[in-house]
């Protein structure tokens, strides 16, 4: 009997790189496919799907690979238990981008087999992803404001940049710096892959900058550029009175590497900031990312805060070493003290890493924990943090090598540092 193999995803603009991983993963036997509603794609997306759910569902029943689809009938990164329960699979398949500890967990706990697939395309077809849809289409509305192409470099999650807090977050926020002065350091990234939403790297405020300039950002100078943002995103009359740290804003429009000083204001008093060839490149032959869950929905990392002037004076001087040994490209020294800012973070903030969920006191933050200890005991690991206020997004690891590491370990993303 053939065993029972299962996948799910939204297959919203289906390509040659699904049929391809549909077929590979019907090579572990019978394939059923769950597929994300119209629903959970606008809950995590934030916008509705090109194609709605019942013509997704039969473009992914007419391909041959498939045995069965169904539409998932939960919500969430993991819509798809009800569909898990009818299925019953012994094969759990995901491609290596969706791959999660939260999945390999569930999988182990049911006795299914979980098991990964690097994404390759099928011999003689150029490789395909929904990503890769998304750039040349991206490249598309480029070609329509009459923008040159070299003008207008198109990446997955379009061309404006993300940020990296690399040591001394939460400075920003005067509640905090009220009680000891510092620094925060920031990188302005590429965006060379996926950002995620409620990931930890400022998609709020990525948002509400392409309200104002869609494709890229404008060619002035960079401070400048994130007060304006800055002031855009914290509107005096929105409702809920919380001000975005000035970090976001910072991060995402000064390339290169930067570091901001707080002292019990929103807006920070210095600002410096360098695109040093050789410092850039040692950031990025040092520095990953690793998909985790993003934020669940009622996740509250600020519960159980506790803040004191001894623990405000910890982050600001591991901030202090931080920036010192990436200047001095003291990789031993950047690890140390990349680890203590995260350390000052959690013991201010230990919802970062076991956040309260609001609405959904059942929902399990372990994963995040296992993620950490998993990633944390590889011998190429020195250092680890959660960007932005955790609770979810990703790990970003200091490493001996990141291009290596990134080849000897699934899911991992290399960096790209925003030089201009």
């Amino acid at each position: 009997m053939s065993k029972k193999v299962f996948v799910s995803g939204c297959y919203d603009l289906l390509h040659s790189g699904h049929v391809e991983f549909f077929k590979q993963a019907s090579q572990y036997g019978d394939l059923y496919v769950g597929i994300g509603s119209d629903a959970t794609y606008l809950e995590y997306k934030h916008r509705k799907p090109m194609f709605p759910q019942e013509e997704r569902l039969f473009m992914v029943k007419s391909i041959r690979y498939v045995k069965d689809a169904y539409i998932n009938e939960g919500s969430g990164v993991i819509d798809f238990l009800s569909t898990l329960d009818l299925v019953q699979p012994d094969v759990f398949v995901v491609n290596a981008e969706g791959g999660s500890e939260e999945k390999r967990s569930l999988c182990a706990a049911r006795g299914i087999e979980y098991v990964e697939l690097q994404r390759t395309p099928a011999e003689g077809l150029q490789a395909r992803s929904s990503t890769s849809l998304k750039q040349a289409l991206s490249s598309m509305q480029s070609s329509a404001t009459g923008e040159k192409a070299e003008d207008s470099p198109v990446y997955p999650s379009g061309p404006i940049p993300t940020r990296l807090d690399l040591a001394g977050t939460w400075i920003d926020q005067p509640y905090v710096s009220q009680y000891h002065p510092g620094w925060a350091i920031t990188i302005s990234l590429e965006p060379t892959f996926e950002v995620r939403d409620r990931c930890g790297l400022s998609t709020s405020t990525r948002k509400v900058i392409q309200k104002i300039w869609p494709y890229k950002l404008p060619k002035m100078d960079p401070e400048m550029l994130a007060r304006l943002v800055f002031c855009f995103e914290n509107n005096p009359e929105r409702e809920n009175g919380h001000i975005s740290g000035a970090q976001d804003a910072i991060g995402i429009c000064i390339p290169g590497l930067c570091r901001h000083y707080y002292d019990n204001n929103f807006w920070p008093h210095k600002v410096e900031y360098t695109s040093d060839e050789m410092t850039l490149r040692f950031l990025e032959q040092h520095l990953v990312l690793v998909p985790m869950e993003p934020r669940k929905p009622g996740c509250s990392v600020v519960e159980g805060k506790d803040i004191t002037t001894e623990k405000v004076a910890a982050l600001a001087h591991a901030a202090d070493a931080c920036w010192k040994a990436i200047i001095d490209k003291d990789l031993e020294a950047f690890a140390a003290a990349y680890q203590a800012s995260f350390n000052a973070q959690i013991a201010m903030f230990p919802g970062m890493v076991t956040p309260v969920y609001h609405g959904n006191e059942e929902q399990d933050n372990s994963y995040i924990r296992a993620t950490i200890e998993r990633y944390s005991q590889l011998p190429d690991v020195l250092a680890w943090k959660m960007p932005g206020a955790g609770g979810g997004g990703y790990l970003a690891l200091v490493v001996k090598d990141s291009n290596s590491f990134a080849a000897e370990n699934e899911n991992v993303i290399n960096l790209h540092i925003r030089r201009e």
